[in-house]
């Protein structure tokens, strides 16, 4: 998939965590989040960028996905540390931001695995494709796009609603 294919899986991946986020009332950390996935939904490419890494190698693997899930994981508990010295803090910016890029990283595997081309997600031989376009496709790339605007304006909307009418009634 191309960069537009990608954005859309992440915003969809990523749609129901920032709803979740805004019905709890963290509505920093739902736009922030939504941030850090369309930031992340490329970082898998970077094997393209890296001499002796074959594309959709080891970086389009769930053990690739898992280490930048803590290493991202640390990054927020140092954050949460910094701006809020309170451990509560530290461990919910820790897991939310664990969340999200392994949501992210994830849903670049799952996209590319869409593709003729495929992915080997556990790193051996088998091979996951489901063959619906080729990673250039428009309808392919914008058709996950649309779909991640349409999922993020959706979980934006529900999760508004939601958190207002809680904090009317609660």
């Amino acid at each position: 998939m191309h960069k537009k294919g990608h954005y859309g899986a992440a915003l969809t991946a990523y749609a129901p965590i920032g709803m979740g986020a805004l019905i709890l009332g963290f509505d920093v950390a739902a736009i922030s989040g939504g941030v850090v996935a369309i930031g992340l939904a490329m970082f898998p490419d970077i094997d393209m960028n890296l001499p002796n890494l074959s594309h959709r190698g080891l970086t389009h693997t769930v053990h690739f996905m898992l280490g930048v899930a803590a290493a991202a994981g640390i990054f927020g508990g140092i954050l949460g540390l910094i701006f809020g010295s309170q451990l509560l803090l530290a461990v919910g910016s820790s897991l939310y931001l664990a969340l999200v890029s392994g949501l992210t990283i994830g849903s670049h595997i799952a996209a590319d695995a869409l593709t003729p081309m495929g992915v080997t997600p556990f790193g051996d031989e088998r091979h996951y494709s489901y063959d619906l376009w080729n990673a250039d496709s428009v309808i392919g790339n914008y058709g996950l796009l649309g779909l991640g605007v349409l999922s993020t304006m959706a979980a934006l909307v529900i999760g508004a609603k939601i958190s207002e009418f809680l904090s009317i009634y609660l």
